[in-house]
């Protein structure tokens, strides 16, 4: 499936560029176009240039929730809406008067219109997050001739993967930066590296393993296949990059000292997330509900008015474990340290 034993993760909301996968592919990873938030037509504009470039390569969808919110996430997110006043009011920016309805096409992330997209116009490789493809949807994408990755974090998820007929998984550990791709409830004791996550789900089924979360240098992508993987995944990594399309208040808090912890959150986005520790994360992870993407856009004036300021106190810093070796420069030249002497 892939030539190459690194992976430049699809990383969402405007980071992976196709410039910064075009980069990576250049210099010896597998890149992948990021799906998530776009239209179709905008999935279609992010590609157009990777399929010229005639390489392989892959796109990442997020799979929308099933069902609607229960009365209690919502009373908890009318709450969360009035408790962000504060905060807005600082950046001068507003929070959204109206919540998202279950209706509304950006609840399922133009699910169905990326994938007619997908179906008719194929890419190498499709790949999905926050939970599976049903198996229809996987056999489609078989006979459009793409071949099929779904993202697992743990034992349970890995087998459920199996029974839909994918092609290979991403094994994502808690390390990784940004969003968790975990749809199953978490085990009650989880493993405390990717390597050992990647033995155990190894253990279980014989697809190929793609390891992702917390691989911050060479020696780290060595542990990785050496646990069993075929290749491993990095994005954190690569979000200070010259090609990368994150903020520069958000490349800039990578490299800042002053941050020295990262955690799990859901005040961004209503998804648990791993992000550098700031302010916005202290005031307010304890009460941001359940409630993914609804979250994600009631927060979303308030971050772009404090990116606007420079401010990185109230945005999303997305880092995995690793995030004090992420360095600027070309993207290129990290991908070409991630592959000496693998």
């Amino acid at each position: 499936m892939f030539v190459t034993p690194l992976i430049a993760a699809p990383m969402a909301g405007g980071t992976t560029t196709p410039e910064l996968a075009l980069a990576a592919t250049g210099a010896g990873a597998f890149a992948f176009a990021a799906g998530g938030y776009k239209t179709a037509e905008q999935l279609a504009a992010h590609v157009a240039p990777l399929r010229a470039a005639g390489h392989d390569f892959g796109v990442n969808l997020f799979v929308p929730r099933t069902s609607p919110l229960s009365a209690t996430e919502s009373a908890a997110l009318a709450s969360y809406r009035v408790e962000l006043r504060a905060t807005a009011e600082r950046y001068g920016a507003d929070v959204p008067q109206q919540l998202l309805a279950e209706d509304d096409p950006r609840v399922q992330d133009f699910w169905a219109e990326k994938l007619e997209l997908l179906l008719s116009d194929p890419v190498p490789l499709v790949s999905f997050t926050f939970g599976l493809a049903p198996t229809p949807l996987v056999t489609k994408l078989h006979k459009a001739g793409s071949q099929v990755v779904a993202s697992v974090t743990s034992v349970a998820e890995a087998l459920a993967a199996v029974e839909t007929g994918v092609d290979a998984l991403v094994v994502q550990h808690a390390n990784a930066g940004g969003h968790t791709a975990a749809f199953l409830p978490a085990p009650t004791q989880s493993p405390a590296s990717l390597t050992e996550l990647i033995m155990a789900i190894r253990s279980a089924v014989s697809l190929p393993l793609i390891g992702a979360g917390g691989i911050a240098s060479s020696e780290d992508l060595k542990a990785v296949l050496a646990a069993g993987a075929v290749a491993g995944a990095i994005g954190t990594a690569l979000i200070r990059t010259d090609e990368s399309g994150a903020r520069p208040v958000h490349k800039d808090a990578l490299g800042d000292p002053s941050y020295t912890q990262t955690a799990m959150t859901r005040s961004f986005t209503g998804k648990a997330a791993r992000a550098l520790v700031n302010d916005f994360v202290r005031e307010h992870s304890a009460t941001a509900p359940q409630a993914y993407p609804e979250v994600h856009f009631l927060t979303a004036p308030l971050r772009a008015a404090a990116a606007a300021a420079h401010d990185p106190h109230a945005l999303n810093l997305w880092a995995g474990s690793g995030w004090r070796q992420a360095r600027s420069g070309p993207a290129a030249h990290v991908i070409e340290d991630y592959l000496k002497g693998v």
